[in-house]
């Protein structure tokens, strides 16, 4: 956990009073910021007690954290100067900063705030993220890649969805719920939450390495004002059976899905730092219009490699080249 905080603390000060220069991810060496951890077992069964859900059928990476204040303000000082697609909320002030004028923005965040899930981030934002990263980040473009969005930012836009051969995307719901619940291996089937536990979680944060934890509002806050959320990670003996942390409380978090097709809603799922023990479920999915934002949406993003031909033939084999990625 340390580690991860001197990699975020450091990831701030770049960001602090200046264009932030590092990169969130450096595909070229296969360093990151951002670290991932491999699912694996694909085809497995699917969980039929809520609905029918966590099937998927091919090895990917998912975040193993949420997306922090300090991962999204390097991603605002790269594409938000001008910021015509509102990736920055004035509600994020306090966490992350804004100064200057347009074509002229700064953004900033602190130490204290840097390793804290970012909130108030609509499903658009998340996807704009997502295609920088598919983009190389930097100047990379927002509009295109995993999504293409040309400009959309509004409610609506069902017929958005996943491009072939997208990398870096926001989960599907079926790519979220397997990396939370699934307990791994064949035929293994569901934990109800995503601290490998049928049991409610406890939302003690004094006692960080004791299992089964996680931030949730249940007979008080586990911290209150001004923070609410915990630093990623922070419930360091409560990951999911595939080394997820915080699939259970913090924020809410994104997913591709479209709910209600007539009104366009995506999925979030997770609970967060607000709601009670029961939204940390695997019963429990809720959804909003994409552009909407609130302190507790949140995201984390997925990496789906690609399979070469003959790994395409051996079919599950395919992950082979689901490369883990790790911390130098």
């Amino acid at each position: 956990m340390k580690k991860v905080l001197a990699v975020t603390a450091a990831l701030a000060l770049l960001c602090l009073g200046s264009l932030a220069q590092a990169n969130v991810f450096d595909l070229g060496t296969g360093y990151t910021n951002l670290e991932t951890v491999a699912v694996g077992d694909p085809g497995n069964a699917a969980d039929t007690r809520y609905g029918t859900y966590g099937s998927v059928g091919y090895n990917y990476n998912i975040g193993k954290y949420e997306v922090t204040n300090a991962q999204y303000c390097d991603f605002l000082n790269h594409k938000a100067i001008s910021d015509p697609y509102y990736l920055y909320s004035n509600s994020m002030y306090g966490k992350i900063g804004r100064s200057g004028n347009d074509g002229h923005y700064v953004y900033t965040t602190t130490s204290d705030w840097a390793n804290r899930p970012v909130g108030q981030v609509s499903y658009w934002d998340a996807c704009r993220f997502a295609n920088w990263l598919n983009n190389g980040q930097g100047t990379g473009d927002t509009e295109t890649g995993a999504y293409t969005l040309d400009g959309y930012y509004r409610q609506g836009g069902s017929t958005i969805a996943r491009n072939a051969g997208a990398k870096w995307c926001v989960p599907t719901e079926h790519e979220w719920y397997k990396a939370a619940y699934y307990k791994g291996g064949t035929g293994a089937g569901y934990w109800d939450y995503p601290t490998q536990s049928n049991s409610v979680p406890s939302n003690d944060v004094s006692v960080p390495d004791a299992g089964n934890n996680a931030n949730f509002s249940q007979n008080g806050y586990s911290i209150g004002s001004p923070y609410y959320t915990t630093n990623v990670g922070e419930f360091e003996a409560s990951m999911s059976a595939y080394g997820t942390f915080d699939q259970g409380g913090n924020v809410w978090e994104w997913s591709e899905v479209v709910t209600r097709p007539g009104f366009a809603f995506r999925g979030l799922r997770g609970g967060s730092a607000f709601t009670s023990s029961s939204t940390l479920s695997a019963s429990t999915r809720i959804d909003s219009s994409p552009d909407n934002e609130a302190d507790s949406y949140g995201f984390r993003v997925v990496y789906v490699p690609e399979p070469s031909p003959i790994i395409a033939l051996l079919g599950g084999l395919v992950g082979l080249l689901g490369i883990r990625r790790r911390r130098a």
